[in-house]
């Protein structure tokens, strides 16, 4: 299995390149900006983007799907409760990052669902709380966690559709409960390591002790 952080935007957000280095199947967590910079490690490491993941609809996630989908043809997957967001988000937001409106998802998920490309499988993790569709994606030795748990952090939930104890649950018994090696890929570079582990969240995460 093939995984690259990468960070990108106005916002240190970290996309993700995960692929099967056996089929060179691949998709892209959250691509927000710098979209030709992945596309070049993709090619790099024979890798073909089939999938662009959204973790969540917000502006800062989704402003380099459009981008990403003309070059690529991938489908654009996101929860079913954000997908709104993709297409209603205000373009004085866009502007505001540079970014172009998102086109409609393609295919929409659940919690519990499978996202697959080649023999990599992510499980689909409903974290609601920072909003209401948003996600996170497990592979056994990895969860990306989007805006539901940084580094010694947890996303902000006073946005429209944040719910801090919806957030506080999720985190508690949906990603707390993963086994405690379990590396820690944040939505964001906003700690003081670019990655973690759900054991050291379990202790060191002020937020959700």
């Amino acid at each position: 299995m093939f995984i690259q952080q990468i960070q990108v935007g106005q916002m240190a957000v970290f996309a993700y390149l995960i692929g099967d280095t056996i089929t060179g199947d691949a998709l892209v967590i959250d691509p927000a900006d710098n979209v030709h910079e992945i596309l070049a490690i993709a090619a790099k490491n024979n890798l073909r983007i089939n999938y662009i993941v959204n973790t969540h609809g917000h502006v800062d996630h989704i402003g380099g799907n459009a981008e990403m989908k003309k070059l690529t043809g991938a489908k654009i997957i996101v929860h079913e409760d954000d997908a709104i967001m993709l297409t209603s988000t205000p373009a004085m937001m866009f502007k505001m990052f540079g970014a172009k409106q998102s086109p409609p998802p393609d295919l929409l998920v659940q919690g519990g669902q499978i996202i697959a490309v080649g023999n990599v499988e992510l499980q689909v993790i409903h974290t609601p709380g920072h909003s209401p569709g948003g996600m996170c994606l497990y592979t056994p030795g990895y969860v990306f966690t989007g805006d539901t748990l940084f580094v010694e952090a947890v996303g902000r939930t006073d946005l429209p559709g944040g719910s801090w104890q919806t957030m506080y649950s999720a985190i508690k018994t949906k990603l707390f409960t993963l086994p405690d090696e379990t590396k820690v890929m944040p939505g964001h570079n906003y700690g003081r390591t670019p990655t973690s582990t759900i054991g050291h969240e379990k202790k060191y995460n002020p937020s959700v002790r």
